[in-house]
């Protein structure tokens, strides 16, 4: 081995860094790009597959990695975001979405008379101006485009240096017969495809690859179909590898994307052997980059196309391999642990924006607990019973463990890649968790006080009783719009909470004077009266952390 040929090697590994790293960079500016747009898409899954197909496709054209889009899906699935039915429409569209890097691969295909046309020779521009838009532009968008154009740039100028380090061998005789011997054996270049995709954990960088080879003029069409079919197949290792230790639903989500393309490489697979078997010269022939990219294209548009009436079929597949045995089910060991596995998953992390919204969602879950939890308390205190006090005392529990495991959750996803938009929403969050177990810690105040009135035998008067009732309904009105506004960002419950905020307030001030008279009158004993002003005080800070809930949401608009 000479020193040319260590050099040519170095160069092939430098240009692969800078590729995949390029396009990690691009991939990252993008998903800044696309911000709160992405996180929108969790509202519009719904069961119609058609929009899923579209929403999945775009999603990894944004990302550049299919595999990354189905490790997403397995973690919305297993989190409850998704349904089986939702994520088979995803994991279609992913496959279309990763052609898009392949299609931008093949522009470096253009021919000598268009070199000037060549992404490579405006790379070290590109690179350049995005450079100074990243240190020198005050705006964040402006920012993330420098951070895209660098991204896009590198990915250019690595394809540029894997090119040239193996064009000195295109005659080289072990890369002829390399690709005779996986054109003639279909199961083998398939094999090859899907080892080399699973080491990368990237289809869009093996085929990269794949078609700097093919640029250089030494890949034959039948290795270059096979080889795609498997890359493929090894696209879903990552995603398999992600739902192992998960739930049988994130796992059959899982095994619906390894099916999709096993068949489709079955097929198409079939199909080509068939073909070439009659056509050896073409078989034979030498396939450009630009090919590559529209036979990954027809082969993803065709199996989408094909296999789409039978979504249902792939899902009822997937309950086959992946049987159900619910006492294999792993089971939360008390309720505490059960409250807090419905949205979070770490696997939803590839996309920054998602595991935002997804965390958001959670606060919104705690939310709703710790509101039936409030309901609950103001119903003990109203009716003078303890029957509901205990159950008070648990969920409070829960909502503790709820608040520890969301703000490390919050932590995490915090040290992500985010733009400024999405660190104040996660900023915010840390904030609104706090804020309701505050809320929960009062509930659990008012359930003290009617544990005590019922111990002492304490009644309040029919007045006295009538008050708690209306300052009790506008607090849990404020509570209720301010879990609205987070979960809808909807402006005009922030303008309700902020209203039931001052009635409550009015309504505290009013209710301290009358009790008072009363005490003076002689209608309401002393030892149910200090058990009365603790009773309106909490219902007070349980109003004002509504307030701040809802004033997060505001900050954010």
């Amino acid at each position: 081995m000479s020193i040319s040929d260590i050099s040519n090697g170095f160069g092939f590994l430098g240009g692969l860094g800078m590729f995949l790293y390029g396009m990690n960079i691009m991939a990252d500016g993008m998903q800044k790009t696309a911000g709160s747009k992405m996180s929108s898409f969790l509202g519009m899954l719904t069961n119609n597959r058609f929009l899923a197909v579209a929403l999945g496709a775009l999603i990894t054209a944004i990302i550049q990695s299919s595999g990354a889009t189905t490790v997403m899906v397995v973690g919305f699935v297993s989190a409850g975001v998704l349904n089986l039915s939702q994520a088979v429409g995803v994991i279609m569209g992913a496959n279309i979405g990763t052609t898009i890097t392949a299609w931008i691969v093949s522009m470096s295909q253009l021919g000598d008379a268009f070199e000037v046309m060549k992404p490579g020779f405006y790379a070290p521009a590109i690179i350049g101006i995005g450079a100074l838009l990243l240190v020198f532009a005050k705006s964040q968008k402006k920012k993330t485009i420098g951070e895209i154009m660098i991204g896009l740039g590198l990915l250019f100028i690595g394809l540029d240096f894997m090119s040239g380090s193996i064009n000195p061998y295109t005659d080289a005789p072990i890369f002829a017969k390399a690709f005779e011997i996986l054109g003639g054996n279909p199961l083998l270049g398939m094999i090859i495809g899907a080892l080399v995709t699973a080491l990368l954990q990237s289809s869009s960088a093996s085929v990269g690859i794949l078609q700097t080879l093919a640029m250089n003029g030494i890949v034959t069409t039948n290795a270059a179909i096979y080889i795609t079919l498997g890359q493929n197949i090894g696209s879903c290792v990552t995603a398999m590898l992600s739902s192992m230790g998960g739930s049988r639903t994130a796992k059959r989500a899982a095994v619906m994307h390894l099916t999709f393309n096993v068949i489709g490489a079955i097929v198409f697979g079939s199909i080509g052997f068939i073909f070439f078997s009659l056509r050896p010269a073409f078989a034979a022939s030498n396939i450009n980059a630009v090919q590559i990219s529209i036979f990954h294209t027809i082969f993803n548009l065709t199996m989408t196309t094909l296999l789409f009436p039978f979504a249902d079929v792939l899902v009822k597949i997937s309950g086959m391999v992946v049987k159900e045995k619910a006492e294999e089910e792993p089971v939360a060991e008390d309720a505490e642990t059960a409250a807090t596995l419905k949205h979070l998953d770490e696997r939803i992390f590839e996309s920054p924006a998602f595991a935002v919204e997804t965390a958001a969602l959670e606060v919104v879950h705690m939310g709703q607990i710790t509101y039936e939890n409030v309901v609950r308390a103001i119903d003990a205190v109203l009716t003078v019973n303890s029957d509901e006090v205990e159950t008070v005392f648990k969920t409070e529990q829960t909502i503790n463990n709820m608040e520890k495991m969301l703000t490390e959750y919050l932590i995490k996803v915090d040290n992500l890649s985010l733009t400024e938009k999405q660190k104040k929403v996660v900023n915010n969050l840390f904030y609104s968790v706090s804020d309701i177990e505050r809320i929960g810690d009062h509930a659990e105040n008012l359930a003290e006080q009617a544990q005590y009135m019922v111990e002492h035998g304490l009644q309040f008067s029919t007045t006295g009783a009538d008050d708690l009732k209306s300052i009790s309904d506008s607090v849990l009105k404020s509570f209720q719009y301010a879990i609205d506004a987070r979960q809808n960002g909807n402006m005009e419950a922030v303008r309700k909470v902020s209203q039931y905020e001052d009635d409550v307030d009015s309504q505290e001030e009013e209710l301290r004077e009358k009790h008072i008279e009363r005490l003076s009158a002689g209608e309401c004993k002393a030892s149910a009266g200090v058990v009365f002003l603790d009773i309106i005080s909490n219902l007070e800070r349980v109003s004002d952390h509504a307030y701040n809930l809802a004033g997060y949401v505001k900050d954010e608009m």
